[in-house]
C-alpha cells in the first residue's frame, strides 16, 4: 500500500525516498536493458521511470502491442517485471501524450486522421501550431479510454499494493504546454460551447451582459467574439479563459484518473507534471503551476511534480530552483509532498554540437537543493539514452522514424545511447550515493524556516495566451512579466537565500493569509492586482502581517480597472512613474534607516506622496519624489521599495529585520556563493546542507541564531560541491553530534564518510566501543567522542568509522 500524508510518500507505512532513473525501454534493444539497469542500480538509483508511447505500440488502430509480439522492446511488461527482479520500483508514464521528441508527441497518427475534430483552432480561427488535442474532444476521449483499458491490463498487477514495482502514474504530461508555447489557446467549436457553459454557470445573466457585448450562447456571435476579441473586454476574457482552461484541463485529469481506476489502478499515486522551465531558467515555470494547480490541489491520491530543466546550479540560477519548490508546495496540501518527474541530468549536449556544457555538479547540487527542500521523488531525465526506431507505415517526413531527433536518442543522457557512461555519471552516482545512505531519514525530514514566506499569485503568472492584437492585454503582461520574475528574483530573492533565509512560500490569492500564520511577506507586487487579494492583503497588514513590498504598489485590478485598496492603506498617494531613456539616468538615494549607501542607477520608480509619519527610505536624485518607505498600518508594518535596485543583501536583511525575520543560518564568508538550508525530523534529527555555487573553494564558520556551530571551527568548502551535514543523527545506537564529513554507508558495525576537510572531525555519543585504525584519531571529550580522520580530504576522501560487537 502507498500511502501521500503528511508530505510524505509511505510504502506499506514506511516513509521513503525515491530517486528514478528514466530509461526508455522502447528505445533499447532487449538486450539491452540489463545493462542499463545495471548502470542505474550503480548509480545508486532505487527505481526506473519510463514513458509508454501510445505511437509505437498502437501504429495501427486496433493493433496494440504491449507484449513485444511485433518487436521485442515493445515488451511493457517484460521490462517492468525485470526491473522488479531487480529490486527496483517502477514510475509508469502512460500519456497519451508524452512528448520525448516522439512524433505527434506520441500519439498515433491514426489519431489525427480518425479524428480530425480534435485538431484546436486558436486566435483568429488560425490553426494550432502544435501537434496538440481539444483533450476533452468525445473522439479522443473514446480512444485515450481504450488505450488506458490495454495499457492498465498490464499495470494493475503489477502495481505494488497488488504484489509488485510500481508506485505511481503519471496521468497525461505537461497538460496545457503545447498551446502556451505556442500561444495558441484550444478554441475548438466543441471547446467555446462548453466555456460559455462555464460563464453561465460562473456569473448571473445580467452580470454577464455587462462583461461581454455578445450572447456567449450563440454560436456564430461567439466564433468571432472569443477567437477576435475587441478591446474593451480582451482583459475580461483573459481572465475567463484562463480560469476556464484550470477547470478544463481539471476535468481531463479526473476523466485520466477514473479510467485508470476502471481498469483496477487503485492504491497508488497519480501524478501530474508541471512544466515551464525555459532557456535554463525558471522564470516561466508558475505559468504550467498556475495552469495545472487545480488538476491536483487538495485530491487525495494525486500529487504534483516538477519539470526541472537548468544547466548548472549557479548564482544565477540557484533562487529560480529554490521558488519553484516553494510556489509547487503553496499549492499543496498538508499531505503533497514536492516530487521532480522530469529532473535534467546528464551533460547538455542535446544536439551533439558540444554546447551548453554543463559543469559535473549541475545533477548533484540541484538534486541537492530539491532533497532539501523536501522533494521524495526525483526522476533523473534522461538517465539513459537509445535509438529511434522506423515506423512501418512511413510517414516520408525525412527520417519515417518514430521520433525528430534522427536515429540516436539522448546523447546528453548520463548513460548515452551506446550504454557508455559520461563524465558527468560520477559526479551525480555520488551525490545519489549520499542521498540514498540516509534516506529513511531524510524521507521523514522538512526543511526548517526562519519567519518570512514569499507570496505566491497565480493569476500573475496566468499568461500562457494573449490575443495578439489587444494592446491593453500586452500592457498588463508586460507590467506583469517585468515585475514577477526576472529582476525581482535576482535582487530580492537571491538576496534573502544570501543572507541566509530559509522560507516557503504563500498562495496569497486562493488560501488564508492570516499574521499568526505568516509573521513577514515577501511580497513581488506589480501595478495590476486583483481587488481582493488587495484587500487580503490589506486586511493582513491591519491585523498585525509584516509586508516587503518590491515592485509596484497596485493601481488597478486584473482587468485594467483603477483599484487602490492597498494603496490606500497603505497612505500612499501616486505621483509618477520614472523609466530610464537613452538620455534619462534615474538614480536612487537612500535615506533614514537605509542610509548611508551610494546613489545607484534604477531602470524604473513608482514614485508616491507618503502619509504623516511615514519614514522614507529611498528618493529619486533630482526630484526628490520618494520611492521607498517604511511605514505601519494598523497592528502591522509595511517596507515598500518601489524602485529597482541592486541585489543589496544588508538592506534587504535590514527590511526584513525590521519587519521580526532574522536568518536562522548564517556564515562569515565574504565572497557569498553559498547556499544554505537545514531539515529537521520530528524526532529532532538534523541535516545541514550547504552547496558551494562558485568554483573556488571557501573557508568560513557557520552560525545558527547568532552563535557558532561545531565549535566555532572553520569549514571549507570545496569549489561547487555540496554537502549534508548529520546533527545528532543516530544509527544503531551511535548518535553522530555533528560532523564536518557526509555520511555515505550505514552498516551495523560500521557508519562511512565522505571527508571534505584537510582535517574532518566526528562527534559521536555511544555506549560501543569504537575500533581502533590508523585512518583516525578518537578523544574523549566530555560526554561524547570526536573522531579527528587522518587523512587529507584532497588526497584520500574516504573513511569508514567501526564498531565492535
Amino acid at each position: 500500500m502507498i500511502e501521500i500524508t503528511r508530505k510524505q510518500i509511505r510504502i506499506d507505512g514506511r516513509p521513503v525516498l525515491i530517486l528514478c532513473g528514466e530509461i526508455h525501454y522502447y528505445r533499447l534493444r532487449r538486450e539491452e536493458w540489463q545493462d542499463r539497469i545495471d548502470k542505474l542500480i550503480l548509480s545508486g538509483c532505487n527505481a526506473v521511470a519510463s514513458y509508454v508511447p501510445w505511437l509505437c505500440h498502437e501504429e495501427t488502430e486496433g493493433e496494440i502491442d504491449l507484449e513485444g509480439k511485433t518487436r521485442p522492446e515493445l515488451d511493457l511488461a517484460g521490462f517492468i517485471d525485470l526491473c522488479r527482479d531487480n529490486g527496483l520500483y517502477f514510475f509508469l508514464r502512460p500519456g497519451p501524450f508524452i512528448m520525448a521528441e516522439m512524433k505527434n508527441e506520441g500519439l498515433p497518427y491514426w489519431i489525427y486522421r480518425k479524428h480530425p475534430e480534435i485538431i484546436p483552432l486558436g486566435w483568429d480561427g488560425r490553426p494550432a501550431t502544435t501537434k496538440t488535442a481539444d483533450y476533452l474532444a468525445y473522439g479522443f476521449l473514446i480512444e485515450t479510454r481504450r488505450w488506458y483499458e490495454a495499457v492498465m491490463a498490464v499495470a494493475a498487477p503489477r502495481l505494488q499494493p497488488n504484489g509488485g514495482n510500481i508506485i505511481a502514474i503519471q496521468l497525461d504530461n505537461e497538460i496545457g504546454m503545447l498551446s502556451w508555447v505556442s500561444n495558441g489557446p484550444d478554441l475548438t467549436e466543441r471547446v467555446m460551447e462548453d466555456f460559455a457553459s462555464w460563464l453561465g454557470d460562473r456569473y448571473p445573466a445580467e452580470a454577464l451582459a455587462q462583461r461581454y457585448p455578445f450572447d456567449p450562447k450563440d454560436r456564430d456571435a461567439r466564433r468571432t467574439a472569443i477567437r477576435s476579441p475587441e478591446e474593451a473586454y480582451a482583459p475580461a476574457l483573459h481572465l475567463d479563459l484562463g480560469r476556464y482552461m484550470r477547470h478544463r484541463f481539471s476535468r481531463y485529469v479526473d476523466i485520466l484518473r477514473d479510467y485508470a481506476e476502471a481498469y483496477g489502478a487503485a492504491g497508488v499515486p497519480f501524478v501530474v507534471n508541471i512544466h515551464g522551465t525555459g532557456g535554463g531558467r525558471g522564470f516561466t515555470y508558475p505559468i504550467g503551476i498556475s495552469q495545472l494547480y487545480e488538476s491536483y490541489e487538495g485530491k487525495p491520491g494525486v500529487i504534483s511534480g516538477s519539470d526541472i530543466y537548468f544547466g548548472d546550479l549557479n548564482m544565477d540560477t540557484f533562487q529560480d530552483l529554490y521558488l519553484i519548490n516553494g510556489f509547487m508546495d503553496a499549492v499543496h496540501d498538508a499531505d503533497q509532498p514536492l516530487t521532480s518527474v522530469e529532473f535534467n541530468c546528464g551533460d547538455g549536449n542535446f544536439g551533439e554540437t558540444y554546447g551548453s556544457r554543463y559543469d559535473p555538479s549541475a545533477a548533484d547540487l540541484k538534486m541537492r537543493m530539491c532533497v532539501a527542500q523536501g522533494n521524495r521523488l526525483v526522476n533523473y531525465y534522461l538517465f539513459a539514452g537509445g535509438r529511434n526506431g522506423v515506423l512501418d507505415q512511413r510517414p516520408g517526413d525525412g527520417n519515417d522514424r518514430v521520433a525528430f531527433t534522427g536515429e540516436r536518442h539522448g546523447f546528453a543522457a548520463p548513460v548515452g545511447p551506446d550504454g557508455d557512461l559520461n563524465y558527468t555519471f560520477p559526479r551525480m552516482a555520488r551525490g545519489i550515493g549520499a542521498v540514498m545512505a540516509v534516506s529513511e531519514k531524510l524521507a521523514v525530514m522538512d526543511e526548517e524556516r526562519d519567519a518570512v514566506s514569499f507570496a505566491f499569485i497565480p493569476d500573475y503568472y496566468m499568461t500562457e495566451s494573449r490575443y495578439p492584437g489587444s494592446a491593453i492585454m500586452k500592457e498588463i503582461y508586460d507590467d506583469l512579466e517585468a515585475n514577477r520574475a526576472h529582476w525581482s528574483w535576482e535582487t530580492l530573492a537571491r538576496a534573502m537565500l544570501l543572507a541566509g533565509y530559509r522560507f516557503g512560500a504563500v498562495d496569497i490569492q486562493n488560501k488564508p493569509l492570516r499574521a499568526d500564520a505568516v509573521p513577514a511577506l515577501a511580497l513581488l507586487s506589480a501595478k495590476y492586482m486583483d481587488g481582493e487579494v488587495q484587500r487580503k492583503l490589506a486586511e493582513y497588514l491591519r491585523e498585525g502581517g509584516k509586508v516587503l513590498l518590491y515592485g509596484e504598489v497596485p493601481l488597478y485590478d486584473m482587468e485594467g480597472r483603477p483599484c487602490r485598496v492597498l494603496a490606500d492603506a497603505l497612505g500612499l498617494r501616486f505621483l509618477r512613474e520614472h523609466r530610464e531613456s537613452p538620455h534619462y539616468y534615474p538614480s536612487v538615494l537612500t535615506e533614514g534607516w537605509a542610509a548611508p549607501r551610494p546613489e545607484v542607477r534604477t531602470l524604473f520608480a513608482q514614485t508616491f506622496e507618503a502619509a504623516a509619519g511615514t519614514e522614507t527610505v529611498f528618493r529619486l536624485y533630482g526630484s526628490g519624489e520618494a520611492c521607498g518607505f517604511d511605514l505601519a498600518v494598523g497592528r502591522g508594518r509595511a517596507i515598500v521599495l518601489t524602485a529597482r535596485y541592486r541585489t543589496d543583501i544588508a538592506l534587504y536583511r535590514t527590511a526584513l529585520e525590521r519587519l521580526g525575520a532574522k536568518p536562522g543560518l548564517t556564515h562569515d564568508c565574504a565572497h557569498h556563493g553559498i547556499f544554505m538550508t537545514s531539515m529537521r525530523s520530528p524526532m529532532g534529527e538534523r541535516f545541514i546542507h550547504l552547496l558551494n555555487l562558485d568554483g573556488l573553494d571557501k573557508t568560513f564558520r557557520l552560525y545558527e541564531d547568532g552563535t557558532p556551530l561545531f565549535g566555532g571551527r572553520e569549514l571549507t568548502l570545496g569549489s561547487r560541491d555540496g554537502v549534508m551535514l548529520p546533527v545528532n543523527v543516530t544509527f544503531n545506537g551511535v548518535n553522530i553530534r555533528c560532523s564536518s564529513a557526509e555520511i555515505t554507508s550505514v552498516e551495523p558495525n560500521a557508519i562511512a564518510f565522505r571527508l571534505t576537510q584537510a582535517r574532518d572531525w566526528i562527534e559521536l555519543e555511544t555506549a560501543r566501543v569504537i575500533a581502533e585504525s590508523d585512518d583516525y584519531r578518537v578523544e574523549r571529550a566530555d560526554a561524547f567522542y570526536r573522531v579527528w580522520s587522518n587523512k587529507h580530504a584532497k588526497v584520500d576522501d574516504r573513511l569508514t568509522v567501526r564498531f565492535e560487537g
